[in-house]
């Protein structure tokens, strides 16, 4: 419920740009769902424009309609990617879990064989 009322509260000004860092990391999983569907169903109905911040693929996936991909540090847009509905999101989470992984190898030094050489 302090969720729904903090985002009413954003909302109430009528902002340009909504800004949700990490808002449902605290909530179970049954909650956390139901909150992203009510963030897509605002984002639906107003239009604003909403920079959600998560370290869930699972969750910027669901909620996101452009996902911004960040390199390791220094933190760098890495990749600007569509989210439409006409994609399979079970292999859209795979392909982030990749660059991530990717991220992570450059970041410790080590690489991993170009994209097309994976089975």
């Amino acid at each position: 419920m302090r969720q729904r009322a903090a985002i009413a509260r954003a909302l109430a000004i009528e902002p340009d740009l909504l800004l949700m860092d990490e808002p449902f990391g605290a909530l179970d999983a049954q909650n956390r769902r139901i909150m992203q569907q009510e963030v897509r169903r605002i984002w639906a109905e107003t239009r604003r424009t909403i920079l959600f911040v998560t370290h869930s693929i699972e969750e910027a996936v669901a909620i996101g309609t452009t996902l911004i991909m960040l390199s390791a540090r220094p933190s760098r847009i890495r990749e600007l990617i569509r989210n439409d509905s006409s994609q399979e999101r079970g292999k859209l989470v795979d392909d982030l879990n990749t660059m991530i992984m990717e991220e992570v190898q450059r970041q410790q030094g080590t690489d991993l064989p170009p994209q097309g050489a994976r089975s």
